[in-house]
């Protein structure tokens, strides 16, 4: 990375956005749950940690401008894409206060520790393909826009070969398996809307790409897939 990008990293803003989702699932898991030993909880948060202890150096390695560029909100940034986020991130929040009235507190479905597994595996797997997709793309960001300021290109390495939006596939995985880690099947409702939001997203975004990013409309007919192979 050149001399001129390393200076734009602010090591202590990107500490203090990983620390922030961990102190977020402890306060709004065991509050929720009315118990400070719910092991459902203590059991995601060390695995969520453990995972971030992996994937953040990595990613620093091979390519720290994506974990500095998707510490903010950048100019350019579609005004749509704000609002969506603001509906998106509510319900991603959602999540983990849901599974803690359910599992922690009510028990209003129980489910088999089996289930919680499914969970993990989608967990991880969306965790790999998000990391995947942020370490062979630079231009990896929280927002939508055309980043003209970075000299923005078309990606198709890595998983862009197979499917076009790769990081929604794993923040769908992603959201959908920390309901079923957290042993609630209510938190699949606001996991669901999560979901269905980075679909829509992922349609948005790629009428976005084709119309003001040069050289996507042919990688979007060799790469015809937007999220799922062989469906759309």
């Amino acid at each position: 990375m050149a001399a001129g990008n390393e200076k734009k990293i602010n090591k202590r803003r990107v500490v203090a956005s990983l620390l922030g989702l961990p102190v977020y699932f402890g306060l709004f898991m065991f509050l929720p749950a009315g118990d400070w030993t719910w092991p459902k909880g203590w059991l995601f948060i060390g695995v969520f940690v453990g995972v971030l202890a992996v994937v953040t150096p990595y990613l620093w390695r091979v390519n720290p401008e994506v974990v500095v560029a998707r510490t903010g909100v950048h100019e350019g940034t579609k005004r749509w894409d704000k609002i969506l986020l603001g509906f998106f991130f509510t319900a991603v929040y959602a999540i983990a206060p849901v599974a803690a009235l359910d599992d922690g507190r009510f028990h209003w479905l129980p489910v088999p520790w089996w289930v919680c597994g499914i969970g993990y595996l989608a967990f991880l797997v969306g965790m790999a393909i998000v990391t995947w997709a942020e370490a062979v793309n630079k231009f990896f960001e929280v927002t939508v826009r055309i980043q003209a300021e970075r000299g923005q290109k078309v990606i198709e390495a890595g998983p862009y070969a197979v499917v076009r939006h790769p990081g929604y596939v794993g923040g769908i995985l992603f959201s959908l398996g920390i309901a079923l880690c957290l042993g609630s099947l209510w938190a699949l409702i606001p996991a669901g809307l999560a979901s269905c939001l980075l679909i829509l997203r992922t349609k948005w975004e790629d009428e976005v790409l084709q119309a003001e990013l040069a050289g996507y409309n042919e990688y979007a007919e060799q790469v015809r897939y937007k999220l799922i192979p062989g469906l759309w």
